[in-house]
């Protein structure tokens, strides 16, 4: 059985049989998440969840027959779905999803759920599962630094940066680039850097393994739909950060010479109504004061007369 799902590996096909609603989910180290697929088709015969580390090959997970409650555990994840029970899977009707308890820096994969349609595998596009770890700068272990913020003019350029530390961790490591905007519900990626390919730096301290890299994301003639918070992350000796992210804001603060135009305009055209109202008022009361002096002097004319 196993060596069908090896072979069936090399057949993957993205399908709309199989979804998975959320392509990134990011939580806390310790806390628990569940990772959710939907597969309603009438023709699958297993459901499958693979496990894909960065830069690693897929393993498969668990794997239940269609409309069965019963799930078989594979490769090294059998010890946490069977003693530990930090792992779970739940078959409903249409369902097959994964929940991961107290989660660990090492639960950061992609993971993927598919399904087994005869002799091919078809697979959701993936859920990404970022698990944040809270670092001790002083203990020299993995960080990494962003600006806070970038303000440029639509058509300029940008080179966004990302620094890391890679404390103590003598492997490889990657990078990657994700954006998120505001109306966006998750954030996406947008590049890799893959294996280590930035300017790294030793540190100065003799015998220290600790180098710092300097990765960057050039952007080039920009424009208003660029604008959004840009986070670098490092993945590495299992672990993976998160940089605090740098909010790149296309447009600064420059005023948009259409609204001068219009303010200027509105403010003409409420002096103009202000003196228009005032004028009449004055023209009024000086007809008014012109037609009281016609009286008085007709009544006077009439008295002169009567006398």
């Amino acid at each position: 059985m196993l060596r069908c799902y090896r072979f069936s590996l090399m057949c993957l096909a993205l399908t709309n049989d199989v979804t998975q609603p959320d392509p990134m989910v990011v939580t806390h180290s310790g806390r628990s998440v569940s990772l959710t697929c939907f597969c309603p088709s009438e023709m699958i015969m297993n459901v499958l969840w693979l496990k894909q580390t960065f830069g690693q090959k897929p393993l498969l997970m668990a794997s239940s027959y269609h409309y069965s409650q019963e799930s078989s555990y594979f490769n090294k994840f059998i010890k946490d779905f069977n003693k530990t029970k930090r792992l779970s899977v739940k078959r409903a009707e249409d369902s097959f999803n994964l929940t991961i308890s107290k989660t660990e820096p090492g639960d950061s994969a992609t993971y993927y759920c598919a399904a087994l349609i005869v002799n091919e595998i078809r697979i959701a596009e993936g859920t990404v599962l970022y698990v944040k770890v809270v670092f001790d700068y002083e203990s020299k272990r993995i960080f990494a630094l962003q600006p806070v913020s970038e303000s440029v003019q639509p058509g300029e350029s940008v080179t966004l940066n990302c620094t890391i530390n890679t404390g103590t961790c003598e492997r490889e490591h990657s990078v990657y680039w994700f954006r998120h905007d505001s109306g966006e519900s998750h954030p996406g990626i947008i590049y890799t850097n893959g294996d280590r390919s930035g300017q790294c730096m030793k540190s100065p301290e003799s015998g220290s393994p600790t180098q710092s890299c300097v990765y960057n994301l050039p952007k080039r003639n920009l424009s208003l739909s660029d604008t959004g918070t840009y986070s670098c992350a490092v993945a590495s000796c299992g672990e993976i950060l998160f940089g605090n992210g740098t909010k790149l804001n296309v447009g600064g603060n420059q005023i948009n010479p259409l609204l001068i135009v219009i303010s200027f305009l509105t403010t003409a055209v409420i002096l103009s109504v202000i003196i228009n109202v005032i004028f009449c008022m004055r023209m009024k009361r000086s007809q008014c004061e012109h037609c009281a002096g016609t009286v008085d002097y007709i009544l006077y004319e009439n008295e002169e007369v009567t006398m």
